[in-house]
């Protein structure tokens, strides 16, 4: 069987004119997995990121760390098809709409809108996001807006993709983000919609999340592992 090891960008910049920029916390993140894929002389085969800033930074910097140890790091491919879900969509589009029929998520927007501190901020970003998320995949269909089937249209053909293309017994390392890691898992275990949206929220900055595969078997195999930041200093959520 081959392996798959799906790793989850370091910390973004949240609250920032930038988010998608790794903190310079998340470029610690990435540069520790490397130092410890070197350590542990482990083999990659082929490495893919999707087309965030946050992504291919991740990739980069894990990259140049495991370098230092003398070891090949192959040439990331890029790939389209690893982005989040549409977050431009979602919150130019869908949120205004959604504000205008449900008072919750109006109040919701209003409290983080009216939050101060990092922590009171990110905490009622979350309660807004996941308000938001929840409603999209149930609502219909929206030229504006990429639809939860489109979404898990595109998580399905990036693991038919690796399947398909990966070696007998290879590693194919994956840089992407929390939402597309949440739908590759509930491509594995089959689980409903609203639970693939609870693994997301579970996913730490950087984590390696792993299945083996053949072409006709797609299995986890861990989840949300974090060997490389052994300091619960460098555990973030966002």
């Amino acid at each position: 069987m081959s392996m798959l090891t799906v790793v989850r960008h370091g910390q973004a910049s949240f609250d920032s004119d930038d988010y998608d920029q790794l903190s310079e916390l998340g470029k610690q993140q990435a540069r520790q997995l490397g130092k410890y894929w070197a350590d542990q002389q482990l083999s990659v085969d082929v490495v893919y990121a999707g087309p965030r800033v946050r992504q291919q930074q991740t990739a980069e910097l894990t990259g140049i760390s495991y370098c230092l140890a003398g070891l090949n790091w192959p040439q990331t491919i890029m790939l389209q098809d690893l982005d989040e879900y549409d977050l431009h969509g979602l919150f130019q589009c869908f949120a205004p709409r959604l504000a205008a029929q449900n008072s919750e998520f109006t109040r919701l927007q209003e409290a983080y809108r009216n939050s101060v501190g990092r922590d009171d901020r990110l905490r009622d970003f979350q309660k807004m996001f996941e308000c938001l998320l929840h409603h999209w995949q149930i609502a219909d269909t929206s030229d504006d807006v990429e639809s939860w089937p489109a979404f898990r249209g595109r998580v399905a053909r990036v693991v038919r993709l690796i399947q398909n293309q990966s070696e007998h017994k290879s590693r194919s390392v994956v840089f992407t983000s929390g939402g597309f890691i949440g739908g590759v898992l509930q491509q594995a275990l089959n689980v409903s919609n609203q639970t693939a949206l609870e693994l997301n929220w579970r996913i730490r900055n950087c984590s390696l999340t792993e299945f083996v595969f053949t072409p006709g078997r797609f299995t986890l195999d861990s989840f949300n592992m974090i060997p490389h930041l052994a300091d619960p200093a460098m555990w973030t959520y966002r």
